[in-house]
């Protein structure tokens, strides 16, 4: 029966994807975008399987736990309605909803895992709680995000189709943790609409109702499923929309917004102690510190003041950046980690040796934004996070923002020349 089931949402959705018309103007063909859906799918189950292989070890036990209570929350539905429908909203801390960033006893914390167990749940309707079914469902739903930031990228280098195949869709960390049943997938199609609305509305000059809906969706979906990334996108979001408006100041523009917004991280919780922002990374901190394993890593305990931030500034960075290295890996996932992080240095070389500019002038705001949103969630990481596997996993999402920038601006035929020559 599952069988059977599966190859049937199997053909009704390829027979979707070639439909939907946000897809088909993608520039990619018909037969592409079934190669790269196919390909979510595929790895979506082989995710699920890592589960139940490395779920202690790779910090991936977290899809099998939606998926049972999922099954629950169905049960719930078809047994109390009027709870199903209210849990969602229903919130039992005495601290009600300002405890906004909170690890601990916060309705916005919790909320990120009810919402997407919600939808899990509504998925098991169609699927009769097959999870390999579920995998096609949330494939479709999470092939928007890849494929509206494709777009913008395609624009911006409309002469290197595939490197932008490459940089949008198959980085591997980033395919393998945006296809799984998380909420990784989702997290990033919300930034990639956020990108993708701005994007064109500011090139087309016409930021009406349509790009700000597109933008609104975006934040509400971070605000469900990960609230951390507002404090990331808002900055950099602000700054893009300036620097549009102001080119020639658009550094100047940058430096300034993240100069505020760096002395409001610091003092807003002397006007208020619900936003007292370094002691919410330090919780997050401390919370990720008692969910040792062996994948854990030793890390400083960071305080909740400017001192103890520029302490920690270098080994935050040295985390998100370069862990896991050749001394942390003990199984197979840290192992295709630790050789995806070589290949991203060996890039990186590439980039600053071959560097070909790009002279689109829509792009420079563009990649500032994901500059910054993306070193500002690399901070995140370094300050916050303990464990391999999820440090991993945070990085992978915004790896696309970073790296089509770097393979895009390589000069490939020149270093073809140069490998042929030798050869020769």
């Amino acid at each position: 029966m599952t069988y059977l089931l599966f190859l049937l949402y199997l053909v009704v959705f390829c027979w979707l994807v070639t439909k939907t018309r946000f897809f088909l103007n993608s520039g990619l063909n018909k037969v592409q975008l079934l190669i790269l859906f196919a390909l979510k799918i595929t790895i979506g189950i082989f995710y699920g399987w890592m589960g139940l292989t490395y779920g202690d070890y790779a910090h991936m036990r977290d899809t099998w736990a939606f998926h049972r209570e999922s099954m629950i929350e169905l049960n719930i539905l078809y047994t109390d309605p009027g709870a199903y429908f209210a849990n969602i909203v229903r919130n039992p801390y005495e601290n009600g909803l300002t405890n906004f960033f909170g690890s601990e006893n916060s309705y916005w914390n919790n909320l990120k895992g009810n919402s997407f167990i919600k939808l899990l749940s509504i998925f098991n309707i169609l699927s009769f709680g097959k999870y390999a079914v579920n995998i096609i469902f949330f494939s479709y739903l999470s092939f928007f995000g890849p494929i509206a930031f494709y777009k913008v990228m395609r624009h911006v280098f409309p002469d290197k189709k595939w490197l932008m195949v490459i940089g949008c869709f198959l980085i591997p960390s980033f395919l393998y943790w945006s296809s799984g049943i998380h909420k990784d997938g989702l997290v990033f199609t919300a930034i990639a609409l956020i990108i993708y609305h701005t994007y064109f509305g500011l090139l087309q000059q016409k930021m009406g109702v349509k790009r700000w809906a597109g933008i609104a969706l975006g934040v509400f979906m971070l605000l469900l499923l990960r609230n951390f990334y507002l404090a990331a996108v808002l900055p950099a979001l602000t700054a893009w929309i300036l620097a549009n408006r102001y080119p020639l100041k658009r550094k100047l523009i940058f430096v300034s917004v993240y100069g505020l917004s760096v002395f409001l991280f610091f003092t807003l919780k002397f006007i208020t102690p619900a936003l007292d922002l370094p002691k919410s990374v330090v919780e997050k901190q401390a919370a990720f510190s008692k969910l040792t394993g062996s994948t854990s890593i030793q890390t400083h305990k960071l305080t909740p003041d400017v001192e103890g931030f520029i302490k920690n500034f270098p080994q935050a960075l040295s985390v998100a950046l370069l862990r896991p290295h050749p001394g942390d890996i003990q199984h197979l996932p840290l192992l295709m980690a630790c050789t995806e992080t070589a290949l991203i240095i060996v890039l990186l070389i590439l980039f600053f040796i071959f560097r070909v500019r790009n002279r689109h002038t829509d792009s420079s705001n563009l990649m500032l934004f994901c500059f910054a949103f993306s070193f500002t969630i690399l901070l995140q990481i370094g300050y916050t996070v303990n464990n391999l596997g999820a440090i991993v996993r945070y990085r992978s999402l915004i790896l696309p923002l970073l790296l089509v920038f770097v393979i895009a601006q390589i000069d490939w035929s020149k270093i073809t020349r140069l490998v042929l020559k030798k050869e020769v």
